[in-house]
């Protein structure tokens, strides 16, 4: 059994990258903090695919109960490891700085950049035992352009960036793959409310993305012809900005 966990897996393009590890023969641990309904909805996707998984409830920003929850995932499988970490969760905040309060500030960056360390780090030792381990980190275009009104999403992402970048450095020789992934605009729930009629004239294919074309880039970069690619930053924007 292979298996894979996403964070913030119940909607969105952790939706999407659910169900294509599901078709790569992954059994997916669906990470998710409030929504039952919907990471029941991800499950039943992923059954539809031939694999299974199951819920993980928590919060990526409260240390102690990520540890706990990956603490008895870890007492109840001995002798298998989570392989393959699809960093996903996040949060948007959208403020001028001038206007954002402390709370707007930190809420993104815990679940962005606090909520990458505090999944990644403890999964780290068993992919380096097993030397094998695919780590891909959702990030964003505002990570790497900087986008006003979202200098909180921004600096998450950004940091983010170089964490991935860092981490692959550390970790190349056993075994595992560390890289980023930073999609322009795609249609899911972080980006309703834009008005989108006005948002494609810039992007040059004239369409926002798909969950589902996230999905497929993520699912190269998990696979073994992707071994040779490690501390890489990909966008998928649609040409928006090279």
């Amino acid at each position: 059994m292979k298996y894979a966990l996403v964070t913030g897996g119940s909607r969105g393009i952790g939706r999407a990258v659910s169900v294509k590890l599901a078709e790569m023969g992954y059994h997916i641990l669906v990470n998710y903090q409030n929504n039952d309904k919907e990471a029941e909805t991800t499950l039943q996707r992923i059954r539809e695919k031939g694999s299974d998984g199951e819920r993980m409830k928590f919060d990526v920003a409260d240390e102690e109960a990520v540890s706990t929850a990956l603490s008895d995932w870890m007492n109840i499988h001995p002798d298998e490891y989570i392989e393959v970490l699809i960093n996903n969760a996040g949060i948007r905040k959208d403020n001028l700085m001038l206007w954002m309060p402390g709370d707007e500030w930190r809420q993104v960056l815990d679940i962005s950049l606090n909520g990458f360390y505090n999944v990644t780090q403890p999964l780290l030792k068993n992919m380096q035992i097993k030397r094998f381990g695919r780590i891909i980190n959702i990030v964003s275009l505002s990570g790497i352009k900087g986008m006003p009104g979202q200098v909180n999403y921004s600096a998450a992402k950004g940091g983010l960036i170089a964490a991935t970048k860092a981490l692959a450095q550390e970790t190349a020789k056993k075994g595992l793959t560390v890289n980023a992934v930073a999609p322009g605009f795609i249609r899911t729930d972080m980006t309703t409310g834009l008005n989108e009629s006005e948002l494609k004239k810039q992007i040059p294919v004239g369409r926002f993305g798909e969950p589902e074309e996230v999905a497929e880039l993520v699912g190269f970069l998990v696979s073994p012809a992707a071994s040779y690619i490690t501390g890489e930053i990909i966008s998928i924007n649609g040409g928006l900005y090279t």
